[in-house]
């Protein structure tokens, strides 16, 4: 007899149909057939589902089986395909009519007492079962909340294999998952630090207003105790909060990753990645034997901060040139190609030479001008031309430390955040943009217009301190954002001059020259 039960796999962060197809056949010896290029967890999801359903209650008499996992030339892996496989052997041995299993989706992982696990990827799941139109999705309990953020799907939450086969034949019902997305959008984080707790260094807020309105990357350069950490720290109190497209992206990714918290069914607030210095490039862009998103995906639509940025190792740096330009990663493997999203704010921090105190008029430099330049040119160059804005973080005076009125405060900051950005979602509304970091070609042209004297100033700029053509591309898009801070229509010489201010690292020597 044949039963077929739907279930899906994962391709990047997107999910396609899988068709579970399972022949029982009490003809020839007892055999157990699995193909459809499954991994190592698929192929002993045999041993867990055969326990599962001897625990439950259900005895299978010695059968020729075969399973078939369509479509057959995609690779299959994860333990997501015991439940929908134990269904479909019960439906194979007419325990559960066809009748019951159409229609409907299926994922989870079986304990040997057939007890329902969760799984990774069930946002990715739900999306794929909404599109093909199912009846609706039986997963464990524990995947239920995240699953039910896909609107207009019904999410069977299940505890065990015995209320599954209960609740397909009618005699149990189990009431739909259910996930307010308005009090879910009200549970946002309340940010426990603030701007104001940063004392001194008004010239790097102001920096940072700049980067968050924009979109834009930037680098703090300074001695060691300078604050850059904890300037980077509070950049997520000042971004304006997820829109819900957004947030779906986000907790796709988080799902996939496994590393959706389990009290939360969707990613409300920006990510904050901050890996270690001793990351490899795998952990930066993703990849692996089995393909998993890297931190540079873990932090889409928020922000990467590389603290100590030198000591990263020179791949691990290298592997962000594409997405810091294309806002995705790409990995290659000789059976699949994916694409993970990794749009993020760039945001690192680094000491001006290695014993950090170059800059510093209370510490004497001790390193050599050789060692300087080794330490520096660890960031390549097309690296740092990525780096929109690079801020000069210097020592905090005694005086400021003591000082007890605060500096700019978060509030503030957001504010004014809010408002440039709600100018460009304006300007761009017909374009597939979303910030000024986004521009490029022709739309850069058609909305950084610099006039005659702002082009001579902008021409000596580039003679003078050799910028590249992507620098010079980063220059307008700083200027476009200062304009709209102000907010001001038309990009002035002012707003070059600061724009090309912020790019210390082109004018070589001192960082501070």
């Amino acid at each position: 007899m044949l039963a077929n039960v739907s279930s899906s796999a994962l391709m990047g962060i997107d999910a396609f149909k899988v068709q579970l197809e399972v022949d029982f056949s009490r003809s020839g010896l007892p055999a157990f057939t699995m193909v459809g290029l499954p991994d190592g967890a698929v192929r002993e999801a045999k041993e867990r589902v055969f326990s599962a359903l001897r625990n439950s209650g259900y005895k299978l008499p010695p059968a020729r089986v075969t399973v078939n996992l369509a479509p057959a030339d995609v690779r299959k892996e994860g333990s997501g395909y015991d439940l929908p496989l134990a269904v479909a052997l019960l439906g194979a041995v007419g325990m559960l009519p066809p009748e019951a299993l159409e229609g409907w989706f299926m994922a989870g992982e079986l304990s040997l007492t057939g007890e329902c696990k969760g799984v990774p990827g069930m946002l990715p799941l739900a999306v794929t079962a909404r599109a093909a139109q199912a009846k609706g999705l039986i997963v464990a309990r524990e995947n239920a909340a995240e699953a039910s953020v896909v609107q207009g799907l019904q999410v069977i939450p299940a505890d065990n294999l015995g209320q599954v086969a209960r609740f397909l034949l009618g005699e149990e019902e189990i009431r739909p998952e259910q996930v307010d997305i308005d009090t879910l959008w009200a549970e946002r984080q309340t940010f426990l630090l603030d701007f104001a707790e940063v004392k001194g260094q008004e010239h790097a807020k102001r920096a940072i207003e700049i980067a968050a309105a924009g979109n834009h990357n930037i680098l703090f350069l300074g001695p060691p105790g300078s604050g850059k950490t904890m300037l980077a720290q509070r950049i997520p109190t000042v971004l304006p909060p997820l829109e819900f497209d957004e947030a779906l992206e986000v907790t796709k990714i988080y799902s996939v990753a496994g590393l959706l918290p389990e009290d939360r069914a969707l990613m409300v607030t920006r990510p904050f990645r901050t890996p270690h210095h001793t990351i490899s490039d795998v952990g930066i862009a993703g990849g692996g034997r089995y393909p998993r998103p890297g931190e540079a995906s873990l932090a889409h639509r928020g922000v990467l901060f590389l603290d100590e940025m030198p000591e990263f190792k020179r791949n691990a740096l290298e592997v962000l040139r594409q997405p810091l330009e294309d806002g995705r990663v790409s990995i290659s493997r000789s059976m699949v190609s994916l694409a993970y999203p990794a749009d993020f704010m760039l945001v690192a921090a680094m000491n001006p030479c290695p014993c950090g105190y170059l800059t510093d008029v209370r510490h004497p430099c001790t390193c050599t001008p050789l060692a300087i330049q080794r330490y520096r040119t660890r960031i390549s160059g097309p690296l740092m031309d990525r780096i929109d804005l690079h801020v000069d973080v210097p020592a905090v005076p005694y005086e400021d430390l003591r000082r007890t009125g605060h500096g700019l405060d978060s509030a503030t900051m957001r504010e004014h955040i809010l408002a440039a950005r709600e100018i460009q979602t304006r300007r761009y509304a017909d374009l597939p943009l979303r910030t000024n970091a986004d521009l490029t070609g022709s739309s850069l042209e058609r909305f950084c217009p610099i006039g005659d004297k702002g082009g001579e100033f902008l021409r000596q700029a580039v003679e003078s301190l050799g910028l590249s053509a992507r620098a010079y591309t980063r220059v307008l898009r700083i200027a476009r954002t200062i304009a709209d801070l102000e907010p001001a229509a038309d990009i002035t010489v002012d707003h070059l001059a600061e724009a090309v201010m912020y790019r210390t690292m082109d004018r070589g020597g001192d960082p501070v020259g």
